[in-house]
């Protein structure tokens, strides 16, 4: 399913090879010149050929706010899906009518995104979390430490790359976490003989696909030609690389990936089962500890808030509300 962009007519037959191209290949394309994630690509893609099919397949030029309006709004009242997929599918819309169609309407600037719900985050105390770990090993006990020691998010975790830890300063460095944005975070002292150890690993394993006249690893499109060759370096290869080589959906190139976000979740959820009897845990509970914990620890909000990537500090406040000593700082009279 491609949709085709408008055109003055039918085409010709034989002239398929000037044919424009069809609209979501233009989405597609757009997206890796921008250099934007393949999971955004994937996701973008979906929810824009979910519009236009939601619309007997009319070209997307010829809806406009009051499509995406009643699109959205089927989506929370009878799909009953979260406000976060919500604005998801609101971002792809308005990217598809803003980089692709070139389309700024004034009704674009209207619409709402759907209000996030305040929940406070599920926390494991210090206790917790150190048994959780001590039920991990090997790869997924380092990667599930760093999103505990360092405040990583998931896939920033497993996207880190030879060249962003820095082991004379004690440093990591987060590229394009969320939002795009670059950031530094600390290098947990008990972790450095295990990532050293997996460093050499991972080395041995390029040095293997080098020798096959393989070795390259997926760079943006920017990076890739800016340098040239770059891809083959070792200060480019992934932290943590899969144990199988895969074929690149973009380029059909054969690569070494990152370790699947699967692995690690599986891993975490099973260490919580064995250790945490009464929390729901997720990769994502470790990084809520890392920012309560730092909290607990006496650490400045606004330190929290440069080692997470947040964009405002209300998105790090939420943690306030999960200290011990209450949001407020207020003691409870029962306890008086």
């Amino acid at each position: 399913m491609g949709y085709s962009h408008r055109g003055k007519g039918p085409a010709s037959p034989g002239s398929e090879a000037s044919a424009p191209p069809k609209l979501l290949d233009r989405v597609r394309a757009r997206i890796r010149r921008l250099g934007m994630a393949i999971r955004t690509e994937d996701a973008y893609v979906d929810w824009i050929r979910r519009f236009i099919l939601a619309h007997d397949k009319r070209h997307p030029s010829d809806l406009g706010g009051h499509q995406v309006e009643a699109f959205l709004s089927n989506l929370a009242v009878r799909d009953r899906v979260a406000a976060s997929t919500q604005n998801q599918a609101l971002a792809a819309l308005l990217f598809l009518y803003r980089e692709v169609l070139n389309v700024e309407l004034p009704w674009m600037e209207n619409i709402r995104r759907a209000k996030l719900s305040e929940r406070v985050p599920t926390v494991l105390s210090r206790s917790e979390a150190h048994a959780l770990l001590a039920e991990m090993s090997g790869t997924t006990w380092l990667m599930a430490s760093l999103l505990y020691g360092s405040g990583l998010r998931l896939m920033e975790c497993l996207r880190l790359r030879v060249q962003d830890v820095d082991f004379a300063r004690r440093e990591i460095i987060v590229r394009h976490g969320k939002g795009g944005k670059d950031r530094q975070t600390m290098l947990p002292a008990g972790v450095e003989a295990a990532l050293r150890a997996q460093l050499i690993e991972a080395e041995r394993i390029h040095q293997r696909d080098l020798a096959l006249g393989l070795g390259a690893v997926w760079l943006p499109d920017a990076l890739a030609r800016k340098y040239s060759g770059a891809e083959r370096e070792w200060i480019w290869q992934y932290v943590f690389p899969a144990t199988r080589r895969s074929t690149d959906p973009r380029t059909q190139l054969q690569h070494r990936h990152h370790v699947d976000q699967t692995v690690l979740q599986r891993a975490v959820r099973r260490a919580a089962l064995r250790s945490v009897t009464n929390k729901h845990v997720t990769c994502h509970t470790l990084r809520h500890s890392f920012a309560t914990h730092l909290l607990e620890g006496g650490y400045d909000i606004r330190t929290v808030q440069e080692l997470l990537g947040h964009k405002d500090v209300s998105t790090t406040q939420i943690y306030t509300h999960v200290l011990n000593r209450g949001g407020f700082g207020v003691r409870s009279p029962l306890d008086a």
